[in-house]
């Protein structure tokens, strides 16, 4: 078997994902590129081996199953296992999103993406996960999905315009992430979600006030923990974010 470490993130053909895969490969590990376009797939490969990084291309639609289990097949054959996985490919759905007047297939296309994505992939890639040695897995989440920050309680400042189908789906994600903690309590992968803080995206339209690398640094961070970190998270920059 390959004893390189190796991530694959979703989503990493441009943004965060895309400073994630440059920050695993600065740290040594062979990082698989997850996109569903071939094209920005193969620049953003091309873009990461020219700055030094292993990277390889892995087409990859979180939304088909095939196409996940193709991710799997490719990383195994490859490889053998993953050291890494970020869940970091997302969507917002558009806007505006007021709860009394979205249209329902919005929420079902962004949980679609954004939360049975995320949990089919992980399923897909658990199997290469095991044969690791100290296998992560972070699931790219962000403030809008705290309940806390949301209501204002405790001080909290409420985050995010109203959003009923991307703020939500984010809490879905943690909510789904602790129910992973749970059941792999007893392995060693450690599991926890990211909070990137509001970059500059054109996931936002680039409104954002940080740099896709400073809305990378909490999830390499996770992804690299050392064996006894924590587990069941949710972190960003500054600490611990509240449910």
């Amino acid at each position: 078997m390959n004893t390189t470490k190796t991530a694959l993130v979703t989503g990493a053909n441009k943004g965060i994902g895309y400073q994630i895969a440059a920050g695993l490969g600065a740290l040594g590990y062979s990082v698989g590129i997850g996109a569903r376009d071939r094209a920005r797939r193969d620049e953003a490969v091309a873009g990461l081996v020219e700055a030094g990084v292993d990277a390889f291309g892995v087409p990859l639609d979180v939304t088909d199953e095939h196409s996940v289990t193709a991710a799997a097949d490719l990383i195994a054959e490859r490889v053998g296992h993953l050291d890494a996985l970020v869940n970091n490919a997302a969507i917002t759905g558009g806007g505006p999103q007021q709860p009394s007047t979205v249209d329902p297939a919005v929420i079902r296309t962004v949980v679609e993406t954004n939360v049975i994505g995320v949990i089919r992939v992980t399923n897909a890639m658990l199997p290469l996960l095991r044969r690791a040695a100290s296998p992560r897995i972070v699931n790219m989440s962000s403030s809008v999905g705290s309940l806390t920050r949301q209501s204002g309680v405790g001080g909290e400042t409420t985050t995010g315009p109203v959003a009923v189908a991307y703020a939500p789906s984010k809490s879905f994600l943690n909510a789904v992430t602790l129910q992973y903690a749970r059941e792999l309590a007893d392995t060693d992968i450690l599991i926890n979600c990211a909070c990137p803080g509001f970059v500059a995206t054109d996931l936002n339209g680039f409104r954002g006030v940080r740099s896709p690398q400073e809305g990378a640094a909490t999830a390499i961070r996770l992804a690299t923990l050392p064996d006894g970190g924590p587990t069941g998270g949710f972190f960003e920059d500054a600490g611990v974010v509240p449910w």
